[in-house]
């Protein structure tokens, strides 16, 4: 079947567009990983997970046809004894921030320490944010009480799914309300 054929009925296809990866929650909602749309589905058959979010495609058996997952919910809460952190890195700053500023809200491109290292700060995720070239450059090595700004966003380790900030796919927009709490919060 061609993307033409599946797009003229209406109805999205299983071929129309490739299958994405699926968010897969905890039962408390947190963010765990990202899996597959094969295993998203075996969990959901296997009654252990549910769907929360779908994009209207559909999988298509012999006798039945499935709802493509984008978010799924375990149905009981797993415990992960040990999550391995994510480094600040230039990539992953810029990613928790949502590529803006944390000076001017504009877009950033850059990544800046808020107490800056020539005076002892260290980096870390408390210390790291994303900004602007212009904003980076004016502010150079001072505090921000020295020039008078403040933070738009206070920054913070993310929480959970440590995966998601590492994964090279593009977040779907549609995990946006479930990943809300990685990104820095507003002061």
């Amino acid at each position: 079947m061609s993307s033409e054929a599946a797009t003229a009925t209406g109805v999205p296809s299983y071929r129309a567009a490739p299958l994405r990866r699926s968010l897969l929650l905890n039962a408390s909602r947190e963010p765990l990983c990202l899996v597959g749309v094969h295993r998203a589905v075996t969990l959901v058959l296997s009654g252990k997970a549910v769907v929360l979010e779908t994009d209207g495609r559909l999988l298509h058996s012999e006798r039945t046809a499935l709802p493509v997952p984008l978010v799924l919910c375990l149905t009981r809460y797993v415990h992960v004894p040990y999550r391995r952190t994510v480094p600040p890195t230039r990539r992953s700053v810029l990613q928790r921030d949502a590529h803006r500023c944390a000076y001017c809200a504009g877009p950033a491109d850059t990544v800046d320490h808020v107490h800056p290292r020539s005076r002892g700060g260290r980096h870390e995720w408390t210390n790291v944010v994303a900004a602007c070239s212009r904003c980076n450059h004016r502010k150079a090595d001072r505090l921000l009480s020295e020039i008078g700004w403040h933070l738009l966003v206070t920054p913070a380790a993310p929480r959970g799914g440590p995966v998601l900030l590492a994964a090279s796919v593009r977040p779907d927009p549609s995990w946006a309300a479930y990943l809300a709490p990685q990104v820095a919060t507003s002061a």
